[in-house]
């Protein structure tokens, strides 16, 4: 899928080396509750057990985002099943060299339109950290709602859920 400026498409594993910068760089993991990795080889696992994973269970997953300019792999967006919640989360993870520049608004509403049209999805939500304001943006201007905030999905901190509901979407 393309968008202006970004190439959406499912990770391989030969993405570990590119996407080990967005699971390891302090930074970009603030808001996620996650530690940090440190390998090519943790990285390739991790894109096995969740995107691979997902591709082949729910039929979508985060996607690998390339900036058709450069070609480089600088974020991934896409859809994500919550087994704890039982809910579709929209995330989205840029390098920090793209942070601000639009590229989660651009791919996060591509996505969010295949979400509805293509997976007839009812609803999809949204969840952030309270503290990440950014973030909580990015679904606002996607036209998602705060709905209600939910404590330790995945053993993490409070995070605020927003939610669009396909009828809203339109």
């Amino acid at each position: 899928m393309y968008t202006e400026r970004l190439l959406l498409r499912r990770f391989t594993l030969d993405d570990a080396a590119a996407y080990l910068p967005l699971v390891a760089d302090p930074a970009i993991l603030r808001y996620t509750g996650e530690a940090a990795l440190t390998s090519v080889d943790a990285a390739r696992e991790i894109l096995q057990t969740r995107p691979l994973r997902d591709y082949q269970v729910h039929g979508f997953g985060r996607m690998a985002c390339i900036e058709r300019a450069s070609g480089r792999l600088i974020g991934f967006c896409g859809l994500k099943y919550l087994d704890e919640i039982q809910e579709v989360d929209i995330g989205y993870r840029f390098l920090p060299a793209c942070w601000g520049k639009g590229y989660a608004s651009e791919s996060a509403a591509a996505l969010l339109a295949q979400a509805f049209e293509l997976y007839q999805l009812p609803r999809v939500i949204g969840l952030v950290q309270p503290d990440n304001l950014a973030s909580a943006q990015v679904l606002k201007k996607l036209g998602l709602q705060y709905e209600t905030s939910i404590d330790h999905v995945d053993g993490t901190p409070t995070y605020d859920v927003y939610a669009l509901e396909r009828a809203q979407s339109a």
